[in-house]
């Protein structure tokens, strides 16, 4: 058997998942990966093009839980779980948020691009035109990503003993300041929605209410 055919492309994106769980995005390399599966680094390239492919397939892994739809919800509502369940998949595993927010810039995650379409419509459903409700759907993305990858610096700082002495409020009541954030972003957008005030330019329309 070939050595790329000793593995499908599900238990490689498996065993590159465990490496980032245990040692954290630095030392997910094709290198190690492939020494963990007792490959050359060439017969990785048989399940992906290049390492690019292979973190967005691990992103995708890590965000499956945060893509199940939010039915029966009002838009509010939507985007309140959405944002909730996305944090609570990149806290999932060692350095999930900046994983994740390099695979947003790439484009390389599919399940992403479904978290944001179902954003983008929670925000259609608030009455924002399409382009406006991207531009909102993106911005809970970035805050979401934002805010977790300073808690899990946080994290990994005070599990190394370094944040000893200075913690502030900002290291207190973490699940708190997170739903304040978002909520305040929500807030913002159903203020836009009551003022007509869309793509910084005021129409002196007020959108109906849904």
């Amino acid at each position: 058997m070939e050595p790329h055919h000793r593995y499908g492309r599900s238990e490689v994106v498996d065993r590159a998942a465990h490496l980032l769980d245990e040692y954290g995005i630095a030392d997910l390399t094709m290198r190690r990966l492939a020494r963990e599966l007792g490959l050359t680094p060439g017969a990785l390239y048989w399940h992906f093009a290049d390492k690019q492919e292979l973190l967005g397939a691990v992103a995708d892994r890590i965000l499956e839980p945060a893509a199940r739809p939010v039915a029966d919800a009002t838009w509010t509502a939507r985007i309140l779980a959405i944002g909730a369940a996305l944090r609570d998949a990149l806290l999932s595993s060692t350095d999930g948020a900046e994983l994740v927010s390099a695979t947003f810039a790439s484009g390389r995650s599919a399940v992403l691009g479904r978290i944001v379409a179902q954003l983008v419509d929670a925000a259609g459903g608030a009455g924002f035109e399409p382009g406006t409700a991207e531009l909102a759907a993106r911005t809970v993305v970035y805050y979401v990503l934002g805010f977790t990858a300073d808690e899990q610096s946080r994290l990994q700082w005070d599990a190394a003993g370094a944040l000893t002495g200075t913690q502030s409020v900002w290291d207190s009541d973490p699940n708190g300041r997170f739903a304040f954030g978002l909520r305040l972003l929500v807030d913002g957008m159903s203020a836009q929605r009551q003022s007509g005030t869309q793509d910084g330019v005021d129409t002196g329309v007020a959108i109906p209410s849904a």
